[in-house]
């Protein structure tokens, strides 16, 4: 006997419940699907009836309102990007969505509240305006991955056709101020063949030039875009134009680091020259033409990128003030060694060995004579004559007239060659009455005034050891040889400082630093001025 469970049979009839109202709802939603597309369909064909209506007798060879006032153009455009702006072209380019907005009577229709977005055929069976830009030289439409421009058409008839253009205008650049400069690129847009009579413009209110707000330049700050209207006179009458400002400003910390920076370093480093000693020659004009080399390279390469304008910039400016400092510390090195080294003083000991000193024959001579001198007061018997021959000469010096001649053939000579030796301020501070050429007259050779009396004279050899050591003490010779040896002894050795030098190394930094602030405040303040101008 099978017991009744009434849980089971209450499981079987909910179970049933819902598999009939599954199958139900299926059903219904299958007929909501269909009902949806059905209208979908429905609607679909009531726009194309719309817009066969609204074309059939449409001619867009004819503005809207032909023959009437003037048609208004509304634009604004977005600028998604800008650059490169060349200075070699005067041009830059940017990239825009460029829309333009109307309204077309013809165009209008009921029983449909929303706009309808059309496909680009559509734009080929209605009126554009035929607007181009004034001041482009090559800009084109961007087709990938089909041509980027759709249209909407209003229910009062207002057409919105948008596109996205890559245009690439002139931009006339002043570049006195150059890198310091601010330039203002204008772009200008109106109707190519539609005078103002027929088509004017105007920018859309409150949203004339929208900048993308993720926008940067590499070389430029975008400062502000001011926006206008403008009348344009061609020879076919008045035609209505927009215009459009973009106000750069140049970044200069390329400039910086790539001119301003070395020029600054190069002239320092030429006045390194200023304190290396006169005589290092090779080192000192090394030094001055490697850096006036390298800044005529880096001149010529500092204007590489900027057109052959007729005018300096300020970046010429600086190069030039540069250069000229740098040049000036080679030439201030020909006037060093020009006015403090009295002739070349290049000479070489083995060259000299074979060359006189006189003062080494003036001193032979001197002691040939003592001998002479000496043998014949020992020999006379009578010191009579020897005192009358003192009384004629009182200042105790021989009249050697015969010798005369000889002595002045070994010293005539020219001593221009003294080489900044320890020794060449005693040698150009000497009496020039005392001396011709080496110190001595011609013709009167003092050295008994140096010699003590004769009593005291034991013998020849002590007055010839007294007269040398005396004259080598109190004369030292000017002669090549003499000279030369004296600066290839290192014992004598001494690297002089000219005045010349000494003066430079205050004049040429502080002269360099005063004109750098003029040029930087100058140049500064004009920008500002500028600016302040472009915001009025």
């Amino acid at each position: 006997m099978v017991r009744f469970n009434p849980a089971l049979v209450v499981h079987i009839i909910c179970a049933m419940d819902q598999m009939i109202s599954v199958s139900s709802s299926n059903k219904f939603e299958g007929s909501s699907r269909s009902e949806v597309a059905n209208i979908a369909n429905q609607t679909a064909y009531n726009v194309s009836k719309l817009l066969d209506n609204l074309l059939q007798e449409y001619d867009n060879s004819l503005r809207p309102d032909f023959g009437g006032p003037s048609l208004l153009i509304e634009v604004n455009m977005q600028v998604r990007s800008m650059g490169p702006i060349s200075e070699m072209d005067m041009s830059y380019i940017m990239d825009c969505y460029f829309r333009q907005s109307w309204v077309d009577k013809r165009l209008s229709f009921e029983g449909y509240k929303d706009a309808l977005a059309l496909s680009i055929e559509m734009l080929r069976k209605i009126w554009k305006p035929d607007t181009y830009v004034y001041n482009g030289k090559k800009s084109y439409l961007h087709t990938i991955t089909t041509p980027n421009r759709f249209v909407r058409l209003f229910p009062n008839g207002r057409v919105l056709y948008s596109q996205r253009l890559t245009i690439r205008a002139t931009c006339i650049m002043n570049l006195e101020d150059f890198p310091m400069d601010k330039q203002r690129c204008p772009l200008k847009i109106g109707s190519f063949g539609y005078t103002a009579d027929d088509v004017s413009y105007r920018w859309t209110t409150g949203r004339g030039v929208n900048i993308a707000s993720d926008m940067k330049l590499s070389q430029f700050d975008l400062i502000s875009t001011p926006t206008g209207n403008e009348t344009t006179y061609r020879s076919k009458g008045i035609y209505s134009t927009l215009l459009v400002s973009f106000h750069l400003q140049r970044h200069m910390g390329d400039f910086v680091i790539q001119v301003y920076g070395p020029c600054i370093l190069l002239v320092v480093i030429s006045w390194v020259s200023f304190w290396l000693n006169r005589e290092a020659t090779s080192d000192r004009i090394s030094l001055g033409i490697t850096t006036v080399l390298t800044m005529t390279f880096l001149g010529l390469e500092a204007r590489k990128d900027l057109p052959k304008v007729p005018y300096p910039t300020a970046l010429d400016y600086f190069v030039f003030i540069s250069f000229t400092y740098i040049f000036s510390t080679v030439v201030q090195f020909g006037v060093v060694h020009y006015f403090t080294k009295v002739g070349s003083g290049e000479y070489y000991l083995d060259e000299l060995e074979d060359e006189p000193c006189p003062l080494a024959e003036r001193r032979k001579w001197e002691r040939k004579e003592a001998w002479k001198l000496s043998k014949g007061m020992s020999e006379s018997s009578s010191t009579a004559h020897f005192s009358n021959h003192m009384s004629n000469n009182t200042s105790g010096k021989f009249n050697l007239t015969n010798s005369s001649a000889t002595l002045h053939s070994l010293h005539n000579i020219d001593h221009n060659y003294l080489n900044h030796h320890p020794s060449a301020k005693y040698f150009s501070s000497m009496p020039k009455k005392s001396r011709n050429g080496n110190g001595f007259s011609a013709g009167n050779i003092s050295f008994l005034d140096r010699l003590p009396s004769l009593e005291n004279i034991p013998s020849i050899f002590t007055l010839d050891r007294q007269l040398s050591t005396e004259t080598e003490k109190s004369e030292d010779c000017t002669c090549k040889r003499c000279v030369t040896r004296a600066m290839n002894d290192s014992e004598k050795a001494l690297n002089s400082v000219s005045k010349i030098d000494t003066v430079s190394r205050i004049v040429f930094p502080s002269t360099y630093i005063v004109i750098n602030i003029i040029y930087w405040y100058m140049y500064l303040d004009r920008s500002e001025r500028i600016d302040l101008t472009a915001e009025d």
